[in-house]
């Protein structure tokens, strides 16, 4: 990711979220912030996948179907996560590479958690600019402004008011396969030694594969053959994990996996669309308990 520029496939994710929300999974899951972030031009897609439209237009056609392929992707991930949040009940919530994570601003669970929301400085610039105007539902929001390839994730949580002596909810969505494997463990031990027993970790990750990857190349390709711009093209994967390579990492650092599952399996629980099924069967959301 170029360090100065925010995620744009933060955005990407938050277009699928807003497509997404009233229109799939209907009562479990639901976004209504996600549109409110959004600009004007990156609304026009998500009013087209709502909409059911099919541009005829080769490159405005790509980005609505890459929404919408997303849309059903985040779905399972993001009421596993909910849940997750929701029954730990921890005082503290850290969403590690918070992007344009809603939760803060829409999840009434945290009406009493105070919710650290870490991510690079370019991208938090740009949530915090998109999000001035909304009411936390978090009963207190902190920036945390860190660059997990090159800064002191501990640290930084430190010095925001972080208290490692009391149980947090760890979110970690949408980050894993953009860090290195030696980035993703640091990651993993700074968490560590600042959870307390009750503290939770879950996290959403990429299993590997090759038509996962190969798929993803072959989006990007189309997207530079049809000069359509591409919000991937700058944030390639950098690590993929089997669940027992993660369950492995987890647990020497003092977390037992009470639950791995893939988002195939989840969108099948929710009743949720799985048109791209090997995508979904990818990518894995693991929760874990501080033993």
């Amino acid at each position: 990711m170029d360090s100065a520029r925010a995620s744009r496939t933060a955005v990407l994710v938050c277009q699928g979220r807003a497509a997404a929300d009233g229109r799939l999974a209907v009562g479990r899951f639901a976004d209504p912030v996600a549109v409110q972030v959004l600009r004007d031009d990156e609304r026009r897609p998500v009013e087209q996948v709502r909409a059911g439209e099919l541009p005829g237009d080769v490159r405005e056609r790509l980005v609505v179907e890459r929404v919408r392929a997303v849309a059903e992707g985040v779905v399972p991930r993001t009421v596993a996560i909910d849940d997750a949040v929701r029954e730990a009940g921890n005082p503290q919530v850290v969403v590690v590479g918070a992007g344009l994570d809603t939760r803060p601003w829409r999840l009434a669970a945290l009406r009493e958690a105070v919710v650290f929301a870490v991510d690079h400085p370019a991208s938090q610039a740009d949530a915090r600019a998109r999000t001035a105007g909304l009411t936390p539902a978090a009963g207190r929001l902190e920036f945390v402004p860190v660059d997990l390839a090159a800064d002191d994730l501990a640290g930084a949580l430190a010095r925001a008011g972080h208290d490692a002596g009391s149980p947090t909810t760890w979110v970690w969505e949408g980050v894993v396969p953009y860090l290195t494997d030696d980035e993703v463990r640091a990651t993993v031990t700074a968490v560590a030694g600042r959870s307390a027993p009750g503290s939770v970790l879950v996290v959403q990750y990429q299993t590997r594969s090759w038509r996962a990857t190969g798929g993803r190349r072959l989006s990007g390709l189309l997207m530079r053959l049809t000069r359509t711009d591409d919000p991937l093209a700058g944030e390639p994967w950098r690590s993929l994990w089997t669940p027992a390579d993660m369950g492995r990492l987890l647990g020497e650092n003092g977390f037992a996996v009470a639950s791995d599952e893939d988002l195939l399996v989840l969108a099948g629980r929710l009743g949720s669309p799985a048109t791209h099924r090997r995508s979904l069967a990818n990518g894995r959301v693991a929760v874990a308990r501080r033993t």
